[in-house]
């Protein structure tokens, strides 16, 4: 049953309603991801990367409530269970346990470039069916990438 009715044609719906799906999954994992390295971290950059994974948390879940209003408000139902993240999520698995520094900023560097490759991607996808759904993965393409490159800069030890 159809509750809420968006704008777009029907196919075009679909389209856009797949890319926002899947960066939602996607954002929801980096936020339990970042959240699980936050608090296993050990190591002499403790207290800076522990505050840098807070941040990550705050940009994946405040870009996934955006992405999920979006879908909702094109009549599409977002589905941010948790059964539905572990199954489609195409952020990679982060391991348990306690976490090097060192390794908590290599598995962010991996999770950032396989997001960042998927938003990409959806853009494509999507920019001849929705300009306003375009402009959204385009500034979370941006800010992803930002912090991508700062994780990368603690790398480079």
């Amino acid at each position: 049953m159809t509750i809420i009715t968006g704008p777009l044609p029907e196919q075009d719906s679909r389209a856009v309603g797949a890319a926002l799906q899947a960066t939602l999954v996607d954002l929801l994992d980096l936020s339990l991801m970042a959240k699980q390295a936050h608090w296993n971290l050990y190591g002499a950059r403790f207290r800076s990367l522990h505050l840098q994974l807070d941040e990550v948390v705050t940009t994946a879940r405040d870009y996934a409530d955006t992405v999920a209003e979006r879908a909702a408000a094109l009549g599409i139902s977002p589905d941010g269970r948790a059964a539905t993240i572990a199954g489609t999520s195409g952020v990679p698995t982060f391991p348990p346990g306690w976490a090097r520094d060192a390794d908590v900023i290599e598995a962010l560097v991996l999770t950032f470039s396989a997001v960042i490759d998927g938003v990409r991607a959806r853009i494509g996808e999507i920019s001849s069916v929705d300009a306003v759904t375009e402009d959204l993965l385009i500034g979370l393409t941006a800010e992803l990438e930002k912090q991508s490159w700062m994780f990368q800069a603690e790398n480079r030890l």
